[in-house]
């Protein structure tokens, strides 16, 4: 557990400086100005998704999750916000595909693999680093096995986005709260 805990510390430090700031404040401006914001992941990355999609619900933002059913369609004015580390999930390439293409609406992708095909097609790309479900021969393999890094850091990321679009809003906690569920 601890030693978990220490490669886990060391992945965010190596985050923060590898972090693109540029690419952030591009995917910033984009939730900004888009008129709905949609998320998706496949598997452990749609969770990450679901509890990026309920935080900018929190801030005040028109949000849903691809492949609910209250979801509705989404137009040339909207974001889909794209979370794969491998960047090439069958599922999140082909719902990209057809937002990007066939809609026309703006695309970012949350990935470790610039050279993935769900990067190359995005509007906007974050890179996150750190091991990927690929590499298990090294120290993470018995400890954070699979996509486990990659989901830890896009939580950590989108949570810090989040924290500082709430700076720049200047929204408090009690903002976020009037929009909390009550019917829990």
């Amino acid at each position: 557990m601890l030693r978990f805990l220490d490669v886990v510390s060391r992945e965010i430090e190596n985050l923060k400086k590898t972090l693109d700031m540029r690419r952030v404040e591009e995917l910033m401006n984009a939730i900004d100005q888009a008129n709905k914001i949609f998320v998706m992941g496949a598997g452990r990355s749609g969770f990450v998704a679901r509890a990026f999609a309920m935080r900018l619900m929190h801030l005040g933002y028109n949000v849903y999750v691809v492949g609910e059913t209250i979801t509705p369609r989404i137009g040339k004015e909207d974001l889909l916000i794209t979370i794969s580390g491998s960047g090439e999930t069958t599922s999140v390439i082909n719902i990209s595909r057809k937002a990007k293409e066939e809609i026309g609406s703006k695309l970012a992708a949350i990935t470790q693999n610039e050279n993935s095909t769900l990067a190359k097609m995005s509007d906007i790309v974050v890179l996150l680093s750190g091991k990927n479900k690929y590499q298990r021969k090294d120290e993470f393999g018995n400890i954070a096995p699979l996509g486990t890094m990659f989901e830890l850091m896009a939580i950590v990321f989108l949570d810090g986005l989040v924290a500082e679009i709430m700076n720049i809003k200047r929204l408090t906690e009690n903002d976020l709260a009037k929009r909390h569920a009550v019917l829990e």
